[in-house]
């Protein structure tokens, strides 16, 4: 188990020069570690070219008891990756990983969860009340750019000042997770906001002495915000309007119902949100879907509780 830490090491710059992002390569070395750990307390300790399929089994359930199907899928895939590379180095003659699937998942299953438009009111005003100056925009910014593109949280970190292109109308999206990279158009309320936020940006960097920096986002100290510290940023806005935030990416999840509801097409919010397949965006009908909503209320139903209603009125 010695050479453990050295071909983690190595698994995790052969995924860096893949192009993996640092995101994803710190929730991978930390599933890698908890397993090492884990390995490692065993008595006897096995050597690397003992680990089984049996011995794998018993690690994923110890780790994944009493979790969601979509955690245990996770953790398979993180340590199959693993296998692999033991076998592209000869530490296994075999990976018994290849074998070992994880839960079927329904993205069905679980409906995205939302924000309503009330507690999306009083988020948009917490960050009105913010401190005049550069916190104000940098938080307006921030919330039109989540809610108004449906960015994933790394997508938004990554922003690049050249990523807006004001002449054309458009933010570009790197394809760092998907592949492939994205135009979105922007509205005109987003559009005055990076266009109010911008100058801010540029009296921040001047006052620090900051010649060159990229990231549009940018923290006290001039460098690019963290996707940490964005998600403190819009915490810390639902706290202050008494709103139960999950998660960032329910911003993503309110863009897409939104946008259903209001008409658009699944294709033009599969292309919008970088999906690489439309049926990841199918999972917003359970949400929003305004074909089945006004089907509803074309059924024959309605009509017949109508004359009910009407003959008991007439009897009153």
């Amino acid at each position: 188990m010695k050479r453990w830490d050295g071909l983690v090491d190595g698994y995790l710059r052969q995924g860096e020069v893949r192009g993996l992002s640092e995101e994803t390569l710190v929730g991978v070395r930390a599933e890698l570690d908890r397993w090492g750990c884990w390995l490692k307390r065993r008595r006897p300790r096995p050597s690397l070219e003992e680990v089984d399929a049996e011995l794998i089994i018993q690690y994923i359930q110890r780790r994944t008891r009493f979790r969601a199907k979509a955690t245990v899928a996770g953790v398979v895939s993180k340590v199959r990756g693993l296998g692999e590379y033991f076998l592209e180095q000869g530490v296994w003659v075999k990976n018994p990983l290849r074998w070992i699937h994880g839960p079927r998942l329904d993205p069905r299953g679980r409906p995205p969860r939302r924000i309503g438009k009330e507690h999306l009111t009083q988020i948009w005003d917490a960050a009105s009340r913010q401190r005049k100056g550069y916190p104000q925009h940098l938080a307006l910014a921030v919330l039109s750019l989540l809610y108004g593109t449906g960015l994933r949280r790394g997508e938004l970190e990554r922003l690049d000042v050249g990523d807006w292109r004001r002449e054309e109308g458009v933010l570009l999206i790197d394809g760092q997770k998907t592949g492939q990279e994205r135009s979105v158009p922007v509205t005109e309320g987003m559009e005055r906001c990076l266009e109010a936020y911008l100058p801010q940006r540029q009296n921040v960097l001047e006052g620090l002495g900051v010649q060159r920096e990229a990231a549009l986002l940018i923290n006290r100290e001039g460098g690019r915000m963290s996707a940490p510290s964005l998600a403190l940023l819009v915490h810390r806005l639902a706290r202050r309007a008494n709103v139960p935030l999950v998660s960032l990416h329910q911003f993503r999840h309110t863009c897409a119902a939104d946008l259903l509801e209001n008409g658009v097409s699944l294709l033009e919010v599969q292309q919008m949100l970088g999906h690489a397949t439309v049926q990841t965006t199918t999972r917003y009908l359970q949400i929003a879907d305004p074909e089945r909503a006004r089907a509803v209320q074309r059924h024959p139903l309605n009509d017949y509780l109508s004359e009910v209603v009407g003959q008991e009125r007439r009897a009153a």
